[in-house]
């Protein structure tokens, strides 16, 4: 499936989960569970998928802390007294948070980085945001690469980071980390307008969906519209 109509069909799932209410817990769940059936036909191994589930993490913390911390008439939750209001909270920001994030894991997996820059530039994106993307897409592993030689070069000289002590090294280490990211940047940048760079991104082939293409790719969204219409209606 073309990337651009991968990407509108996630964005439009995306804010149609996010536009359910709070509390729409049996809905938000059916929604998850067509998040979960979009990720399953992609066909890619758990043992893929897992890891990229980290990113979620910070949003489960805030969830398990919101019960405790939140005003509101308190409810019994097994041996513990919580916050109503912050418990219902929770629950709509895990379903949330995790439809979103199965959706949008179900899309990097089956979408190159060079496609994803493409399909911005079809979807006329502003060329600055075209061009970060390309960038970022382009320059993440040299950067990582830079880290990953840094880190075997503090080793090979005895360096562990077991304890705090360590962290004035680590702090030096991201400071040089950065500037060298910094001057290649300079460099690059130097090195395009030496060719006759205009600071625009450089034309491509359109891409095209099929009618029954982007019928596939806008079902999930559709499905959760028409959720949402019908929650709000009641």
């Amino acid at each position: 499936m073309p990337a651009h109509a991968k990407l509108v069909g996630l964005l439009a799932f995306v804010l149609a989960v996010v536009s359910l209410p709070r509390g729409a817990h049996w809905p938000l769940l059916g929604m998850l569970a067509v998040a979960v059936v979009v990720l399953a036909s992609t066909r890619v191994p758990v043992s893929l998928l897992l890891p990229r589930m980290v990113v979620e993490v910070p949003f489960v913390v805030f969830a398990l802390v919101m019960p405790f911390v939140a005003l509101g008439p308190r409810v019994q939750l097994g041996p513990l007294e919580v916050s109503g209001p912050g418990l219902e909270a929770a629950v709509t920001l895990l379903l949330k948070g995790t439809t979103g994030v199965l959706a949008a894991i179900a899309f990097a997996v089956t979408t190159r980085p060079r496609d994803l820059v493409l399909a911005l530039q079809h979807l006329r994106c502003p060329d600055q945001l075209v061009l970060i993307v390309a960038f970022m897409v382009r320059y993440t592993d040299v950067v990582l690469d830079q880290m990953r030689r840094m880190s075997v070069a503090r080793e090979s000289r005895g360096f562990a980071a077991r304890s705090p002590r360590a962290w004035p090294a680590l702090a030096s280490s991201s400071s040089a980390l950065f500037i060298r990211s910094y001057e290649r940047g300079e460099r690059v940048h130097l090195a395009m307008l030496s060719r006759g760079w205009s600071g625009r991104h450089p034309a491509t082939v359109p891409l095209a969906a099929t009618p029954a293409q982007w019928a596939l790719a806008l079902t999930p969204a559709v499905i959760a519209a028409l959720t949402s219409v019908l929650v709000w209606a009641r």
